[in-house]
């Protein structure tokens, strides 16, 4: 009984309905361990702001129920948070079910209530077991700062020293050796060499005997990068006719020292190679791993019968969650490296004799693309186009152009302006919607509306985003509803462990790809039934 007592009624109770909004949908299917994390966390979060309310009110010495009512409120809570869990429980195979029906996955007959429960009931403990070993803390430290300055002052201080040393902890060790551990483990993976992959015969491509960069420079990511996508004797077997190989060139990290060391030897690789020679040019930025998405690589090659060169740079060991945290300027860095080493080359070449230029990342790799360059850098000279595919919440251009929206248009599918420059496209529709013909210059946004790297935001903690109001986008569950706090939580989630099927989610399909790639690059002699034989080779 004393240690029931211990526990904050107002607590309970709050926790209790964070914990139960918990297992409503977000944007993507869950599985249990992480809803297990996501309720834990949940309940923390509101026995906290419970808790910290009753604080509130016994420090600003407002009446408070005598210590039989308490415990007679107390039961009454416990048994109301009972109910209302178990009755949550129930629905949340159902919830979950709703967003799977979108994504035409197949449903779950069941969830499994008691490991949901274990899991969260392990996170709270753990978590309030951190709450008081920090309130022991600064509670000792206050009464040592008491013999010196009045009580309340002491407190203060104490809550504040508290809170640099526990987080000084977190940040400088636990959160710094794991980044590294995690970074030396990447790069292991990174250098290790697959048995199954072999540098090209052919000298004249990246990686072989002749090429500036070694096969073992490439990195692990670069390594398969090069030897996967269509060749030409695959696209001339597709085509009926002759066809090149398409050009790629790959710059790993262990490559050079520097950005800027290895921009310069990818300028030099693809000037080699004869990137330049060809029609079309493209500067990929990947995601945190040096990883270019396929869907979009194999795609834009097929449209243009392999006469296209693509340049990547690699900036990164870490995941692109984990780049963003501890490596997000460096990968700009790498980034506008890049960009600015070929778009000098290419500003120099005759106007009438250049290739076309476009740019492309998807997720990280649209961030730091976006990043890459500014007005000042393409004003004489602009490149052709760029298309950004699930672009992070964080992306400035993807920002600025969401918030300045036509009124009439939702967040998750804007229209800008009049659609000369920018258009928005998703798995239900493409980039025909423009008020006036496209210009020289263009930016496609390529997102679904179920996509959390796109659609979370910090601001989710306290008000509800625009792109949960009415019309939702056709892959957002109906029953998807926003909570203070635990909304947040949930998206966080989905950025870490959710799971969709591609044309979901942060899963972009080759076939929209495909579309984009029309709408961008425009490639000459497509018929519909062509395209629709790409679309059946690219079939998800």
């Amino acid at each position: 009984m004393r240690f029931f007592r211990q526990f904050s009624t107002a607590g309970l109770l709050l926790g209790t309905l964070f914990f139960a909004f918990s297992l409503t949908p977000s944007l993507l299917p869950r599985p249990f361990e992480v809803q297990g994390v996501i309720s834990g966390l949940s309940f923390a979060a509101g026995y906290a702001l419970g808790f910290a309310g009753r604080w509130l009110w016994h420090y600003l010495e407002l009446p408070m129920p005598g210590s039989r009512l308490e415990l007679a409120l107390k039961l009454v809570a416990t048994v109301a948070c009972l109910l209302v869990a178990g009755l949550f429980l129930r629905q949340a195979a159902e919830w979950q079910n709703s967003i799977r029906l979108l994504m035409e996955m197949e449903e779950v007959g069941g969830i499994r209530v008691y490991s949901i429960g274990l899991i969260a009931a392990l996170v709270f403990a753990v978590l309030l077991l951190f709450a008081r070993l920090f309130g022991y803390t600064f509670r000792w430290l206050s009464r040592r700062l008491e013999r010196h300055v009045p009580r309340r002052v002491s407190t203060v201080i104490g809550v504040l020293a508290a809170a640099v040393l526990f987080w000084s902890v977190i940040d400088g060790v636990i959160f710094s050796l794991a980044l590294r551990a995690a970074d030396n483990s990447y790069q292991q993976v990174d250098v290790l060499m697959q048995d199954e992959l072999q540098p090209p015969d052919d000298p004249g491509r990246t990686g072989g005997a002749e090429s500036l960069v070694s096969w073992e420079a490439l990195g692990s990511r670069g390594r398969r990068f090069m030897v996967s996508g269509p060749d030409g004797e695959e696209l001339s077997a597709f085509f009926g006719e002759a066809m090149p190989d398409p050009i790629r060139v790959y710059v790993g990290l262990n490559a050079a020292d520097t950005p800027e060391e290895r921009a310069e030897l990818a300028l030099q690789e693809f000037i080699r190679v004869g990137g330049f020679e060809r029609p079309v040019i493209l500067v990929a930025t990947p995601t945190g791993r040096g990883w270019v998405d396929p869907a979009a690589q194999d795609t834009v090659e097929y449209l243009h019968r392999g006469d296209i060169a693509t340049v990547t740079l690699q900036y990164s060991y870490l995941p692109s969650p984990l780049s963003l945290i501890v490596e997000a300027d460096y990968g700009a860095e790498s980034a506008r490296a890049l960009f600015q080493a070929i778009h000098g080359y290419w500003s120099e070449l005759p106007a009438d004799e250049r290739p076309r230029f476009y740019i492309h990342g998807l997720s990280l790799g649209a961030l730091n693309s976006d990043r890459s360059f500014d007005f000042f850098d393409i004003i004489d000279n602009p490149f052709h186009g760029a298309l950004w595919s699930g672009p992070p919440f964080r992306s400035e251009t993807w920002r600025t152009v969401t918030a300045g929206r036509d009124a009439s248009s939702p967040a998750w599918l804007p229209r800008f302006r009049d659609g000369s420059v920018v258009r928005f496209m998703n798995q239900y529709q493409g980039l025909d919607g423009g008020d006036r013909p496209w210009g020289d210059f263009r930016i496609v946004f390529l997102q679904y509306a179920s996509d959390p790297v796109t659609f979370f935001e910090p601001e989710i903690f306290y008000r509800e985003p625009a792109w949960m109001r009415e019309p939702r986008g056709p892959d957002v569950s109906p029953e998807l509803r926003w909570y203070p706090v635990v909304t947040m939580l949930q998206l966080l989630a989905d950025l870490a462990a959710g799971g969709a099927p591609p044309g979901y989610g942060h899963e972009m399909s080759a076939r929209h790809y495909i579309d984009a790639w029309l709408g961008l690059t425009e490639p000459e002699g497509w018929h519909e039934s062509d395209l629709d034989r790409l679309r059946a080779r690219f079939s998800d």
